[in-house]
């Protein structure tokens, strides 16, 4: 049986590789607008698989890290509407 703790910073750990790895595919591929936000959504629904209760901490934590990385990317701005 596996401890819970220990279980607990594997999937840390798991996310932390997702989220870097999305980050430095969105920062240094050549990729087309639609495919970042495909990434940023896909990276999302890894990070809920490994923890599936804690959508809001997600959007509150790498929500904001992935929009300004895109924002940056393709000289675009975001407002809580939408993308400008």
């Amino acid at each position: 049986m596996t401890d819970p703790i220990e279980e607990e910073n594997r999937r840390i750990k798991r996310l932390r590789f997702i989220v870097d790895l999305a980050q430095a595919v969105l920062m240094q591929s050549e990729m087309s607008l639609q495919e970042a936000l495909t990434l940023m959504e896909n990276t999302k629904r890894a990070a809920l698989m490994l923890f599936p209760d804690k959508e809001d901490v997600y959007d509150l934590i790498y929500t904001p890290r992935f929009r300004r990385i895109i924002a940056e990317r393709f000289k675009i701005s975001f407002t809580d509407s939408g993308w400008n």
